[in-house]
């Protein structure tokens, strides 16, 4: 009898690691062949897609949770809501900024994207240390959003990034 490869099988077999990039000492985790190959990548939006059942809206950080977030919310028949780096977004804003290992960066979302109280999902590729997702929660909680969902594709467990999103529950396909 032979193993039949589960969905998580199969995505992770698509995500590839580049050792030293961007710098040394970083092993990057790159979805590109992901998305190249559109069975590989149903399963993984069908499993993400499941975690954020149940949001009024999916919310995706600049720029990989846009290709994951955008189809998700319309699989789900909710709108889509983009969080950007400051100076990207056209119309009013309300933004938060935090500190990155080397600086500081700043994420804006229109004023208007959520009603206060909406149920959001917040969806993104990667969570590592876990600095932008902390940053968009603050977010989306300032806007008055329910955060309802966090779900990634893949987690980087040594960095310790859910322990600075708790209360939320935290959910991710692929954990390295």
């Amino acid at each position: 009898m032979t193993d039949t490869p589960t969905a998580h099988d199969l995505v992770a077999q698509y995500i590839r690691a580049i050792p030293d990039f961007p710098e040394p000492g970083i092993l990057f985790r790159d979805i590109t062949p992901l998305l190249a190959e559109p069975a590989a990548f149903a399963h993984a939006l069908d499993w993400l897609t499941a975690q954020c059942d149940g949001a009024d809206a999916v919310v995706g950080v600049e720029s990989r949770g846009f290709i994951l977030g955008a189809p998700i919310a319309q699989r789900l028949n909710r709108p889509f809501v983009p969080i950007r780096k400051a100076g990207k977004l056209p119309a009013n804003t309300i933004t938060r900024s935090y500190d990155l290992e080397y600086g500081s960066a700043t994420i804006e979302m229109h004023s208007d994207a959520l009603s206060s109280g909406a149920r959001v999902a917040l969806v993104d590729d990667l969570l590592a240390t876990g600095g932008t997702a902390e940053a968009s929660l603050q977010l989306l909680i300032q806007a008055g959003a329910d955060v309802a969902a966090v779900a990634f594709l893949i987690e980087l467990e040594a960095l310790n990034g859910r322990d600075r999103l708790l209360p939320h529950d935290i959910v991710s396909m692929l954990v390295y």
